[in-house]
């Protein structure tokens, strides 16, 4: 009896996680997407699981972000918009010095093909508004402490942001509108307990300004979370027709790993629209970053930074995230 019992509690827990991308949430989740969307196309992935979370009405997509000066990044964007029906989302990115012009790192390039083969009204990353305005300005008109920020790239854009000074938008400093309106910051970086992480070392003076500077709650998802977790593989074998997503990990995924890519930035926006539990485990200290970007964790129970802990088998994460990377766009 307690066997079938056992089986009966297993297949429903299984059931709940593999239906979690369909399941509206009663908190939607106003979010601010922040990407380096070109050195590596898992961006891309975590991009489908948040339009599809928005299809199931968790989450409220205010603008979409470029921390990447590449010129291919905003049209990659707004082709990932414009396929789920969601043509009008802002999308912002870094003007003036400072920040990464990072290409893409695979060959044939997936971000040339989904540029040459999709509708798009960007013709290139420097005709996207100026990110700190579009910042202030989306933020200036929500609710306070309503916003949730999910970068999965360079702090390049927070860095600005956190210096910005009152405008048209806003009375308030950056960090001072960041304080008022901004709920939490959740973010793909560094590498825990001590690492020397992408995101983290791109733009290392940004990450040492950043972290220790923001005055809400950063959560980290940090490399070692996504890096066993590979998804992909059952889009890209998809029947769908006319799909940047699995364009792109069709692409890529046949000359890097044909079972699947690491889902670093996946987990980070999944746990920004659905929170924590119960997909993982939270230890709450304090991250340091170096001016090299070599990053190291302190444990306390009073630090304001949260780094995510493996709890469920990587196996079992990827399945709910492939669950939502393979879905078509909802019908409008």
């Amino acid at each position: 009896m307690k066997k079938y019992l056992f089986l009966i509690a297993a297949v429903a827990f299984t059931t709940a996680f593999a239906t979690s991308c369909k399941q509206d949430n009663k908190n939607v989740v106003n979010l601010i997407f922040d990407t380096d969307l070109g050195p590596d196309y898992d961006d891309v992935g975590a991009m489908a699981v948040m339009h599809v979370l928005a299809d199931s009405g968790q989450v409220n997509i205010l603008a979409t972000m470029s921390s990447n000066k590449n010129e291919l990044v905003a049209p990659c964007i707004d082709v990932i918009n414009t396929y789920f029906n969601r043509p009008d989302i802002p999308i912002g990115a870094p003007k003036g010095e400072g920040g990464a012009d990072m290409k893409d790192g695979h060959n044939p390039s997936w971000a040339q093909h989904l540029a040459d083969n999709y509708p798009h009204k960007l013709n290139s990353t420097a005709d996207a508004e100026d990110a700190v305005t579009l910042y202030r300005k989306v933020l200036s008109a929500q609710p306070d402490t309503s916003v949730t920020i999910c970068t999965i790239g360079f702090f390049t854009n927070l860095n600005n942001l956190l210096k910005s000074e009152p405008d048209e938008y806003s009375p308030l400093s950056g960090k001072e509108l960041v304080e008022k309106k901004v709920k939490r910051l959740v973010s793909m970086a560094g590498g825990f307990p001590e690492g020397h992480e992408f995101n983290v070392f791109i733009d290392s003076l940004a990450s040492y300004e950043v972290i220790p500077a923001w005055p809400t709650e950063i959560i980290f998802s940090g490399w070692e979370i996504g890096n066993e977790i590979l998804t992909g593989k059952p889009v890209s074998q998809s029947d769908a027709e006319k799909s940047p997503i699995k364009d792109a990990y069709a692409i890529t995924l046949a000359q890097d790993n044909p079972e699947g890519r690491s889902s670093w930035d996946l987990t980070a926006v999944y746990t920004a629209i659905k929170g924590i539990e119960p997909y993982f485990n939270a230890e709450r200290g304090t991250i340091n970053v170096e001016k090299s970007g070599h990053n190291t964790w302190t444990p306390s129970e009073n630090g304001k930074h949260v780094i995510l802990v493996k709890k469920l088998p990587e196996k079992e994460i990827a399945t709910i995230l492939d669950d939502c990377i393979i879905k078509q766009p909802k019908q409008k």
